[in-house]
């Protein structure tokens, strides 16, 4: 069984990945039925060095009947750079999109902050059911909205691509964990797919997959820390995997995670 009080880098981290951290954790114990996902061996927690400077990262990867993988990325450069990560993988049998965020944050405070419900489906749009309820959220105009990378055509017209000023941390942790608790509970009630639609739907993930891999900026830091080859397996292991068939999708751990996150 997962330790679920154990020490965690968020706790030397910017306050709004601290703050965002917890709620995600919260949320998966609140609204979904966890269990252990194994990563490769070693990479719970890695150490390294980037520029002179000690680079850490912690991993924690869960699953449930809905979600093949949940993953929190979380990664710290000195008392420079602080990074949240976060993709919740479906299980192709189940018709739901890909949840991610990712918060960058420096001296300067947040550089970089990103929230998406990604469609996995072929016409890559949200079901109605997603779209009622994100419509309904209230409207929040940010100061400064990021433009998205060239490659960027996995993301919903509800992405939220920022870089949030003062109160507005406040205002993105928000409107992201209502993505989350939408998501949680649209996936608990959801239903399985037919052996034909789950292949449409795994197609999707490996779409977002392939698009995210080719995000430079990830790759390099990984390159500087950890050498071309660790990075690339890491990237195609650990961020954004996906299984080659609909069959290797399976459950892989039976422990069950009790009791709250600290």
């Amino acid at each position: 069984m997962l330790e679920t009080s154990q020490p965690s880098l968020r706790q030397e981290q910017h306050p709004l990945i601290h703050r965002l951290a917890e709620r995600i954790i919260n949320y998966w114990h609140k609204y979904l039925d966890l269990s252990v996902y194994s990563l490769p061996e070693g990479l719970g927690y890695v150490e390294g060095k980037l520029e002179g400077e000690r680079l850490r990262i912690e991993n924690r990867c869960y699953q449930t009947p809905q979600f093949r993988k949940m993953h929190l990325e979380l990664a710290k450069v000195g008392n420079n750079l602080d990074i949240l990560h976060c993709v919740m993988f479906p299980r192709s049998s189940y018709p739901l999109p890909i949840f991610g965020c990712d918060i960058v944050a420096g001296r300067g405070g947040i550089s970089a902050a990103i929230a998406d419900l990604s469609p996995t489906s072929p016409e890559r749009t949200l079901s109605h059911s997603y779209h009622e309820q994100l419509s309904a959220l209230p409207e929040i105009n940010f100061t400064e909205v990021r433009e998205l990378p060239p490659w960027a055509d996995i993301f919903s017209d509800f992405c939220l691509f920022v870089r949030p000023h003062d109160t507005e941390e406040q205002d993105f942790l928000e409107l992201t964990s209502n993505y989350l608790r939408i998501h949680c509970q649209q996936a608990v009630k959801s239903t399985s797919v037919s052996p034909q639609q789950q292949k449409l739907y795994l197609a999707g993930q490996k779409y977002y997959c392939t698009k995210q891999q080719q995000n430079d900026k990830t790759r390099r830091v990984l390159e500087k820390a950890f050498g071309e080859e660790w990075a690339e397996s890491y990237m195609t292991t650990v961020l954004f995997d996906v299984p080659e068939d609909t069959e290797q999708i399976s459950m892989v751990g039976e422990a069950k995670l009790k009791g709250d996150c600290s």
